[in-house]
């Protein structure tokens, strides 16, 4: 498969509730490991690596946090040495107290199907996490999204 123009995925979900709390769910792993990640080794902070397990997977990554902008913006590098990507999730404060949550990967790497079917995994994959996200946010629900799909294993 020849492309063009390397994908990027992206991803958005409003979260009812003020951008401080949307905020903090994701740069603190006591709360994302509720909807996301089993384990977090730390709080994100820029200039950090943390490491974010997937238990249930018997997977691990490591993260290096880039930027982070309070309220505003979280900018990381994941994945293999041979295969990191960009994640960056914007944070949009709403006049009615509620949040818009963008994220966007990119800078996927092989052959054109590989890329694809990265870009596709990914934006299913984040799109499963904001809604994970915004079921315990906005009602303390805890809806498993993440362990439920691939019940299997991966």
């Amino acid at each position: 498969m020849n492309i063009q123009d390397v994908p990027i995925a992206k991803t958005g979900m409003l979260i009812r509730r003020p951008v401080g709390d949307v905020f903090e769910a994701f740069v603190n792993p006591a709360i994302t490991s509720r909807f996301w990640f089993t384990n977090g080794s730390g709080r994100l902070e820029a200039g950090k690596q943390v490491r974010w397990d997937w238990e249930m997977y018997g997977h691990s990554v490591d993260v290096d946090v880039k930027a982070i902008e309070p309220n505003q913006r979280i900018l990381i590098k994941w994945g293999p040495p041979s295969a990191r990507t960009t994640v960056e999730w914007l944070f949009t404060s709403r006049a009615d107290n509620t949040t818009m949550v963008s994220i966007t990967n990119s800078g996927f790497a092989g052959d054109g199907n590989e890329v694809v079917r990265q870009a596709l995994d990914s934006v299913g994959g984040f799109s499963l996490v904001l809604c994970g996200a915004k079921a315990l946010l906005e009602h303390n629900l805890l809806l498993n999204l993440i362990a439920d799909r691939y019940p299997d294993g991966h």
